[in-house]
């Protein structure tokens, strides 16, 4: 039984990082092409990179999201020593941080502080 569950949780992970690859590839995508179709209509450069870096960012958010948890899957039902978990703590401690400082680059807050009324202005 635990051999279907170790190939049950295979396919988790591998469908969850298909998923979380999948969403920044979309949205950096999608965010070039919006930036380039806006660079034809010849709007505000400034505007146009501050639209571009905030989908991006909002995309690799998302997506590394979705890599946390099939790191968290992977780790608990296929490969569960030491060693393993060691390196989960460290790739979460990193992507915590890095998902900690894009959230502050895109908002201009830490994600625990509430939204004062001047921030709907960095919210495109």
């Amino acid at each position: 039984m635990s051999e279907w569950i170790e190939l049950a949780a295979r396919g988790a992970v591998f469908v969850i990082e298909f998923i979380g690859i999948s969403i920044i590839v979309c949205f950096a995508l999608e965010g070039l092409i919006s930036a380039v179709r806006d660079l034809f209509a010849r709007k505000e450069k400034k505007l146009i990179f501050r639209v571009l870096r905030y989908r991006l960012g909002g995309g690799i958010l998302l997506g590394l999201e979705f890599l946390i948890a099939a790191d968290i899957i992977r780790t608990v039902t296929v490969d569960l020593t030491f060693q393993s978990v060691g390196i989960l703590a460290m790739v979460v401690l990193i992507r915590t941080f890095l998902s900690f400082a894009l959230e502050v680059e895109l908002t201009g807050r830490w994600p625990w502080q509430k939204r004062s009324v001047d921030s709907s202005a960095n919210n495109l």
